[in-house]
């Protein structure tokens, strides 16, 4: 009885949190490695159904970085990054193509068989329109995104369905470019007014020393964040994350996260709880 009690307290604790974010839009980036581990990827897809039931316009872009990388090994081709960023060339870019289109439709099947209502965007729906990206080397078709439909979103959003976006974006030539996963969740996030951009990692967030799980920072703000790096507290994957979540809030996005999705129903303890159980970092 006590354990069933303790998970009624749990519901009434959310009441005040589900009030707050009904129809209020979450942007959430997925990708990585975590994205391919089937019982990290249910349980993240759990609890986007859940924040669909309870009235919050739920937009997932995936990544698939890992799946990219096997492919092209396999097909004999060398993975090659710039700054972060993977060089794309032809070959690669159907490769890309092929496997975020896999990917979309796996998360699509999954989200239908766990009853939630949802749309799948590949990247041919011109949603996402980019120019080629600039950089000290020719990056091949890598895009840079310059504005985003937000009426098309906006239509499968209201029709209550978690939207699936694969970071493909498309020219005015016509031309498909792979795009970085964290930009167009940003991106989106501020373009759409969102209420909150959630990045899913593999770590827990923001952590004083990274080998000590009871340093993690779980709330920052962006004048705190330039200092973390120059002392190195945030370093290597972790900032373009940050980046990411700087340049969403000053679009106009309330908060942004950076959660670890290997953590059980991570999404609903961050959102729904007093405590949380990852790094949120606010404008102030």
């Amino acid at each position: 009885m006590e354990d069933v009690i303790k998970k009624a307290n749990v519901l009434i604790e959310a009441i005040p949190y589900i009030h707050a974010f009904r129809r209020k839009i979450f942007v959430i980036k997925y990708g990585g490695s975590i994205l391919d581990n089937k019982a990290i990827r249910k349980n993240v897809l759990e609890d986007l159904v859940f924040l669909s039931y309870v009235g919050i316009r739920t937009i997932l872009v995936h990544g698939g970085g890992p799946h990219i990388s096997k492919r092209l090994t396999e097909a004999g081709f060398k993975s090659e990054f710039h700054d972060g960023i993977r060089v794309t060339d032809k070959n690669t870019l159907n490769i890309v193509k092929e496997e975020l289109t896999k990917l979309n439709d796996i998360i699509v099947k999954e989200i239908k068989d766990l009853k939630g209502d949802v749309t799948g965007l590949n990247g041919q729906e011109n949603i996402i329109h980019v120019e080629k990206k600039k950089a000290s080397k020719d990056l091949g078709f890598v895009g840079t995104i310059t504005d985003i439909d937000k009426q098309a979103l906006d239509k499968h959003l209201k029709k209550g369905h978690i939207t699936v976006l694969s970071p493909m974006g498309i020219s005015v030539e016509k031309q498909e470019h792979n795009v970085n996963a964290d930009e167009v969740a940003s991106a989106i996030a501020t373009s759409m007014n969102a209420e909150k951009l959630v990045l899913l990692t593999n770590v827990q967030g923001v952590m004083r020393k990274t080998d000590d799980p009871d340093s993690l920072i779980s709330t920052l703000t962006m004048d705190e964040i330039d200092n973390l790096i120059q002392s190195k507290v945030i370093d290597g994957g972790m900032i373009p994350k940050v980046n990411a979540c700087i340049e969403a809030l000053n679009g106009g996005v309330h908060k942004t996260h950076i959660i670890d999705a290997r953590i059980q129903h991570a999404l609903l303890l961050e959102f729904f709880t007093n405590k949380g159980v990852g790094t949120q970092i606010l404008n102030k």
